[in-house]
């Protein structure tokens, strides 16, 4: 069994010169659950190649960003992520978006990886997300025209956990409000940054850096038990 990973390739915000990406944790915790699966990972991004860490998030401290900085097998996939050209989707049960701000900027509008996630859902796979990586599923449009998330329910970012971040002023949109006004049915837990998922269907989302396990978990189940 195969699964795709997606990652953020944009590093920068429009004025503070601290350097955004990829949340580490987003993507090694979620790693973790499928490697002691057994199941086969691949990483694609935008542009391909390098995958920049956000820097706020390069925690050693965190014993699975610590465990898998130190493999090289995750190392080299993240320094040679494929590119999107390089997919067959044919290939893959399930498809992940980790975050990261950087996200925002280049995964919202990319209808290659659009047209992949769509594949994948089409042919009964799962679609999962975490944070601020629901972002790449907004414009995603099923065969039918219809938006993949619309009357769905799901979660991703609050607005709340946005304001708390101090990072308004730079980011692109809010992600919550997008969601909504794209038709979803917007979910989060009362108190912010506690993990928190939502499932419908073929449809995994988590709303914070914290939830990315959880997500990883409910979607092994579904691969799995089913």
């Amino acid at each position: 069994m195969k699964i795709l990973i997606v990652c953020t390739n944009h590093s920068t915000y429009p004025t503070k010169t601290a350097k955004t990406g990829l949340w580490l944790s987003e993507l090694t915790h979620f790693y973790d659950v499928m490697i002691k699966r057994r199941i086969m990972i691949d990483i694609v991004s935008p542009l391909g190649g390098e995958i920049p860490i956000d820097e706020r998030s390069f925690d050693l401290k965190d014993e699975y960003n610590a465990t898998y900085w130190e493999d090289s097998v995750f190392r080299e996939k993240l320094k040679n992520s494929l590119k999107p050209s390089e997919i067959h989707t044919a290939d893959y049960r399930l498809i992940y978006f980790a975050g990261g701000h950087g996200a925002m900027w280049d995964l919202t509008e990319n209808t290659e990886l659009q047209e992949i996630t769509k594949n994948i859902y089409e042919r009964n796979g799962l679609v999962t997300a975490v944070c601020h990586g629901v972002c790449g599923l907004l414009n995603v449009q099923l065969s039918d025209g219809s938006w993949l998330i619309q009357d769905k329910y799901l979660t991703g970012f609050s607005n709340v956990e946005e304001t708390l971040m101090s990072f308004v002023s730079e980011v692109p949109f809010y992600l919550e409000d997008k969601l909504k006004e794209r038709g979803a049915h917007f979910t989060k837990s009362m108190i912010p940054f506690i993990e928190f998922i939502e499932m419908d269907e073929r449809l995994i989302t988590g709303q914070n850096p914290g939830s990315a396990r959880k997500v990883a978990s409910k979607a092994v189940e579904e691969l799995f038990e089913k």
